[in-house]
């Protein structure tokens, strides 16, 4: 029987392994304001360890809407988000943004920085920005950033996650995202390339950005139709919509967010966004176990949380535990530590 107060431990046993426990709880983190969610982000990055209490819950409370944006570098992903935070604003729903990017050599830390990339009033609390370091990571997101993630779905009302740019094969958006929006820039030829890409199975919308250059965005549009038109819809039963904006002109922003919010009604209205969510947890959780733990890793937590459970997705995470549970229980079993 899994035992959640063992998984947190005891003080003495938390003082032994000098880690320090924060006393903030999920509704602490959400009266906190940007502090309080910039402090526990900071401890995430420094001490994972420390904060599965707290993810734990939050994995269990959800709020948000979470939407993915990906796409090759320059197509325009920044400007999208940074006009769909006033839009959403606008709305009176707040807005927590994850943006990933390439890293320093030197540093390991965020090459590009939000202040130069989002204009912002550092007085909303309704609206929280993250840089992260994409460093080693091939797939489009950094070490933390679905953890990151799951604080802030449980804070806000929805939470926009913008990848590295990224090319034909860096899908782990698909796995942090409730819908996932890619990006093709007219005339760079990115539509041939999603042809041939497993990224063209991922999206739940795809937009051709800078819809002003006229004919040739025209081209890219029906490219992209044709290119969506090939890859595999039957097991998803959503069509893929396909639609052009222009951030920079303001064109075609409302529509995009009907889209958005049409896709994530769907999700709800067909008992899918649960049963979505928990296999993007398993997959985590997996690939997390097998790269620091191996094989002996993934067969403790097979047995120990095996579960007969229909919708558990092949008996690895039970729909009551939390990925986040599993890592504290590896924690005080096997001596594993998350980093």
């Amino acid at each position: 029987m899994f035992d959640r107060d063992k998984c947190r431990g005891s003080g003495e046993e938390m003082a032994g392994r000098q880690e320090v426990i924060p006393t903030m709880t999920r509704e602490q983190l959400r009266k906190g304001g940007k502090l309080a969610l910039s402090r526990t982000l900071s401890l995430l990055e420094q001490n994972p360890q420390a904060v599965l209490p707290l993810l734990s819950d939050c994995y269990h409370h959800p709020i948000a809407q979470v939407l993915g944006i990906t796409g090759p570098p320059g197509v325009g992903k920044s400007s999208l988000l940074a006009e769909l935070i006033i839009r959403y604003r606008a709305q009176g729903r707040s807005v927590g943004i994850i943006a990933v990017d390439p890293s320093s050599k030197r540093s390991g830390g965020a090459f590009l920085g939000d202040r130069v990339r989002f204009t912002t009033d550092p007085d909303d609390q309704g609206v929280f920005i993250r840089s992260m370091a994409a460093r080693e990571r091939l797939g489009g997101l950094a070490d933390q950033t679905i953890a990151a993630m799951i604080l802030m779905r449980a804070v806000f009302d929805i939470v926009l996650i913008e990848t590295v740019g990224v090319g034909q094969s860096e899908t782990d958006v698909s796995a942090v995202s409730d819908t996932v929006v890619f990006c093709v820039q007219p005339g760079s030829g990115d539509s041939l390339q999603f042809m041939k890409a497993g990224i063209a199975e991922i999206p739940h919308i795809a937009v051709v950005t800078k819809a002003d250059m006229g004919r040739v965005a025209e081209r890219a549009l029906a490219d992209l139709r044709g290119a969506l038109s090939l890859a595999c819809e039957e097991e998803r039963n959503w069509p893929v919509k396909v639609l052009s904006l222009s951030a920079s002109e303001k064109q075609g922003i409302d529509g995009f967010i009907s889209a958005v919010d049409a896709h994530y009604q769907w999700l709800c209205d067909n008992d899918k966004l649960a049963q979505q969510r928990h296999e993007q947890a398993v997959q985590w959780l997996r690939e997390a176990i097998r790269e620091l733990y191996g094989r002996e890793g993934l067969s403790f937590v097979e047995r120990r949380f095996a579960t007969d459970d229909s919708d558990a997705g092949s008996g690895f995470l039970s729909l009551q535990h939390s990925p986040f549970d599993v890592l504290a229980e590896l924690r005080l079993n096997l001596g594993f530590n998350w980093r």
